[in-house]
């Protein structure tokens, strides 16, 4: 048995393409590409989203795999977001990772990215106590907002919910009714790759 396991996580459910290498629960580096075309329509435009991913996940995963010092042929399993997400930009993630994987003979892992959001309380980080089990979490996306009882890693039951809309998209919805862009997108500079932290959860 290995002393250590190295994944390659890939995550695309909406418009910022995403990679991180993980080694036993340590984030060793985690880039983020944004995509600023969307500012022009107020909100996230799904056919632009998907195109963006297709340019995008190369140079991410290249940079991702750099940045951690990690060779290709190193990777134990490869993740990736299997839903739910918007269904072009969940596309372009799978098929990049199925292929990935195929191509290094190792497995594929299907992540569901809401019990991501949650698992990601139990990545390592400094300063920061992994809950007991069982616990309640409490989910806030542009696309959900529940309630989770947590019993175990992959033992989860919704508890509650918002009755129509997610508190996230409610958010987007007001801002552009009000015209006020800065409430829609953080302004960055140049669409080109946002370097997340390893101390940090993941967006």
């Amino acid at each position: 048995m290995k002393e250590s396991i190295t994944i390659l996580a890939i995550e695309s459910s909406c418009d910022d393409t995403s990679c991180a290498v993980i080694r036993d629960a340590k984030v060793l580096s985690n880039l983020i590409a944004n995509q600023k075309v969307h500012e022009n329509y107020g909100g996230v435009v799904p056919e632009l989203a998907s195109r963006a991913h297709q340019r995008n996940i190369v140079p991410v995963v290249s940079r991702a795999l750099s940045e951690a010092g990690v060779d290709p042929k190193q990777l134990d399993a490869i993740a990736y977001t299997r839903g739910p997400g918007l269904m072009g930009s969940l596309l372009v993630g799978a098929s990049f990772a199925k292929s990935y994987a195929q191509s290094l003979e190792i497995p594929l892992i299907e992540v569901n990215h809401l019990q991501a959001h949650i698992l990601c309380h139990f990545i390592d980080q400094e300063g920061f106590e992994k809950p007991p089990f069982p616990f309640l979490c409490l989910t806030v996306s542009g696309g959900h907002t529940q309630i989770v009882l947590v019993e175990q890693n992959l033992e989860m039951k919704v508890v509650g919910s918002t009755l129509d809309d997610a508190a996230g998209e409610a958010f987007d919805k007001i801002g552009k009714a009000m015209r006020a862009e800065q409430c829609l997108f953080v302004k960055r500079r140049k669409p080109s790759f946002g370097k997340g932290s390893a101390g940090k959860n993941f967006r």
